[in-house]
């Protein structure tokens, strides 16, 4: 009321000063208007400046009595700062914090971000996470994971609660992996034979590094997970991968209609569309896989079957059917969606993610030719040279520790953590966090930190968590806020323990196995080590790099120059490949997908 009456006030004091200064025909003529109506046009502006005078007013003073909200770049009306984060967003949010600080606050699209740059302002907001428990809505796992069902994007609850816990006790527990160690052990015997062959062809024969790891873990984890070879011949194998590459590439895609949700039904970039005929692919693959591993469990391998005197050892797709038909858990047991959900996380976390560390890692240990030269001597003293590396090896190598963490700081499997979302207002640092607010942790620019790492942060050192450096007791399990390669908290990566068994055999493997060079006239120097965006990943720059493997380190080799794998796990499986093929003769199986995961041929 009393703002009305200003509001008249003010209007009758101007009406009386202007019919003072014109002419009395013009005065009486505005008079005259005045009694008649209106006109529409000129009273909806009117109104509409008034309202939103009113509310601009309202929302000032509101806001007058809350905290400010973390400083960060204006950017375009309706966009935001959408446009301007171009291809490496992870550089982008670091260049920003350096001219506003660690804690920012950048709007995508109509959607508010936080993104925290150093550890101390990430320790502050993720110490006590439950704040930060839920996951913002994303078109990909709205469309491609079955609507929010896989354990990244299922929301905080009971179910959460129960896939986490089948994870944690059944599938990655170390009893597990150890378990499923063969498919791993077969598969670096692949690779080790591959590298072989072709550094074996002269002096400058160079190998393709980036493609033989890929073949190697998608491989491996294919085994771990359905039994399956994604790198194999046929029709069928060949589609399933091209579907596995297929998602890596959706994944890390950047959907407008995340941050414009208004114009998701347009799908301007096509992307939905592809999501959804993704899903379909994978429901149908999966679903072949399920019913193929069902029936294998009720007819060929009944519960508590032995092979060899020993337990059978199966894939984890067994493992969650197993616990499905025992209705493991805390509540509901896991349904089939619930299964394919889970095995489409675990394809896209980790099917490209480990090849692109572990060629990270051998580029930057060819830069540090001494520190490569003392690995291959740790190697040596443990493992010797008459055999390959086992996954027993890797806690009695603590340099080899340390590169895998010097590694995972510079280079982290995913620069930009999966994004987590305020559930209530919350304060840090005198900035508000508001509830909604999408939380983004630069985890590429706290790993180079120059307060959680002060001894030359940009530079590969490994000595650094080595006994007596600076960090020694840094682990990788999210409590020490300056590494976050999988996360921490809650939310932290399921399948951690999987990923760094896979990283430090790789990596051993390579180093152990080969003594490593530039291509001829190549200078140390001159190594691109520039990051280019790849799905949830960043590669380097260079498409794809060659290497001079000198020949084979170990007393592998027979006279006629072909490697001879002295390692029990391959010689368990070139036995079972034969027995295999002899049943499978016998059975006359056709569907070349029926693939016992503890077999490899050569």
């Amino acid at each position: 009321m009393y703002a009305s009456y200003q509001q008249t006030r003010c209007w009758s004091s101007t009406a009386t000063l202007t019919g003072r200064l014109l002419h009395n025909d013009t005065v009486n003529l505005a008079l005259n208007n005045s009694t008649n109506t209106m006109d529409p046009a000129l009273l909806f502006v009117i109104l509409t400046v008034f309202c939103s005078t009113l509310f601009l007013t309202a929302i000032k003073r509101w806001n007058s009595h809350r905290l400010p909200l973390p400083p960060g770049p204006k950017g375009l009306p309706l966009l935001g700062y959408l446009t301007q984060l171009g291809p490496l967003p992870h550089q982008t949010f670091h260049r920003l914090s350096e001219k506003y600080g660690p804690l920012l606050h950048v709007r995508l699209g109509v959607v508010p971000v936080v993104v925290p740059c150093t550890a101390t302002v990430a320790e502050k907001l993720l110490r006590n996470d439950i704040k930060f428990v839920n996951r913002p809505k994303n078109s990909s796992a709205e469309h491609v994971a079955y609507n929010y069902q896989d354990i990244g994007f299922l929301p905080y609850g009971p179910k959460w609660r129960m896939q986490r816990r089948l994870c944690s006790l059944h599938l990655f527990s170390s009893k597990a992996l150890d378990d499923f160690q063969h498919s791993r052990q077969s598969e670096l015997a692949r690779l080790v034979y591959s590298m072989a062959e072709q550094s074996g062809k002269g002096s400058k024969a160079t190998v393709d590094v980036g493609k033989e790891l890929a073949e190697c873990v998608g491989n491996a984890l294919s085994l771990l997970l359905v039994g399956r070879r994604v790198f194999e011949e046929g029709p069928e194998v060949e589609e399933f991968r091209n579907m596995v590459m297929e998602l890596m590439t959706l994944a890390g895609s950047f959907c407008i209609a995340d941050f414009l949700p208004g114009i998701g039904w347009l799908d301007p970039q096509g992307l939905i569309s592809r999501m959804k005929k993704l899903n379909q692919k994978f429901d149908k693959f999966l679903g072949m896989f399920i019913a193929e591993h069902r029936a294998e469990l009720t007819s060929e391998r009944p519960k508590g079957a032995v092979e060899d005197g020993k337990p059978c050892n199966r894939d984890l797709l067994s493992v969650m059917l197993e616990l499905q038909e025992n209705a493991d858990g805390e509540g509901d047991k896991l349904t089939d969606i619930d299964i394919k959900a889970l095995l489409l996380s675990m394809f896209s976390a980790g099917s490209d993610s480990n090849s692109i560390l572990a060629e990270w890692a051998l580029a930057e240990l060819i830069r540090v030719p001494d520190v490569l030269s003392r690995a291959q001597a740790e190697l040596d003293s443990v493992v010797g040279r008459d055999r390959l590396v086992s996954e027993s090896d890797l806690p009695n190598l603590p340099l080899l520790q340390a590169i895998i963490k010097e590694t995972l700081r510079l280079h982290p499997p995913a620069p930009i953590s999966i994004p987590r979302m305020a559930v209530e207002d919350c304060e840090v640092d005198g900035y508000l966090i508001p509830k909604g607010a999408t939380l983004l942790l630069n985890i590429w620019a706290i790993g180079r930190d120059p307060v959680a790492w002060p001894d030359t942060p940009l530079a590969f050192r490994p000595d650094r968590f080595l006994p007596g450096g600076r960090h020694e007791g840094v682990d990788l399990k999210g409590s020490h806020f300056g590494l976050l390669p999988f996360g921490t908290g809650r939310r932290m990566c399921v399948g951690m323990n999987l990923g760094l068994r896979l990283l430090g055999m790789l990596t051993a493997t390579l180093v152990h196995s080969f003594d490593w060079y530039l291509p001829e006239g190549e200078r140390i120097e001159d190594l691109d080590m520039e990051e280019k965006a790849n799905g949830l990943s960043v590669i380097r720059a260079t498409p794809s790099w060659l290497a001079r493997c000198q020949g084979l380190r170990l007393k592998l080799i027979s006279k006629h120059k072909r490697v001879i794998m002295l390692n029990p796990y391959f010689l368990h499986s070139l036995i079972a490949t034969i027995h295999y093929k002899i049943k499978k003769k016998k059975k006359k199986i056709s569907s070349q997908w029926r693939f016992n995961p503890r077999l490899c041929t050569l």
